[in-house]
């Protein structure tokens, strides 16, 4: 992670809203192949019945690909997920949105998907003194640096405590 704090992040690992400036650039440690498990799992638990992600026959015989996408929505939230950690742990109060998303590449099991998140802007709340909106841009690499997926995601994040 290239990010500092400017002070000590939250007990759970999180940053704080002051801990965040326009630019900063964070590679997140966690690292994550996906699996055919992960796809049907995802796939059945969202009720999505798309043989794109589940009928390893139909994508053989019917499909530019040959064989099963990992589910897009699957991969944005693992994509989030990973910078959790490193950024909004137990310093999130809400998620406001994710606007932008795009999946420029397939992604497809035995990938390795490795994530950066880098600060698109900061604002504080116009409507709460102890917090502010950090809007940040997700993206996810496979193992040989194609991105496979990307987005902007609002956050509703915690101004660090004044005791």
């Amino acid at each position: 992670m290239t990010a500092q704090a400017n002070g000590s992040p939250h007990p759970r690992g999180g940053l704080y809203f002051e801990d965040f400036s326009v630019g900063q650039l964070i590679r997140h440690r966690l690292t994550r192949t996906v699996t055919q498990m992960d796809n049907m799992l995802f796939s059945n638990m969202t009720l999505n019945p798309q043989p794109l992600h589940i009928d390893a026959h139909f994508c053989a015989t019917e499909t530019e690909w040959g064989r099963p996408l990992m589910n897009s929505l699957f991969t944005l939230g693992l994509m989030i997920g990973i910078s959790v950690n490193d950024t909004t742990v137990g310093t999130t109060i809400a998620n406001l949105g994710m606007t932008d998303v795009r999946f420029p590449a397939p992604l497809f099991e035995g990938d390795t998907i490795s994530v950066t998140t880098e600060v698109v802007s900061v604002r504080s709340s116009k409507s709460r003194p102890d917090a502010g909106i950090v809007e940040f841009l997700h993206r996810a690499y496979k193992q040989d640096g194609t991105l496979v997926a990307e987005c902007r995601r609002q956050a509703f994040m915690r101004k660090r405590p004044t005791v």
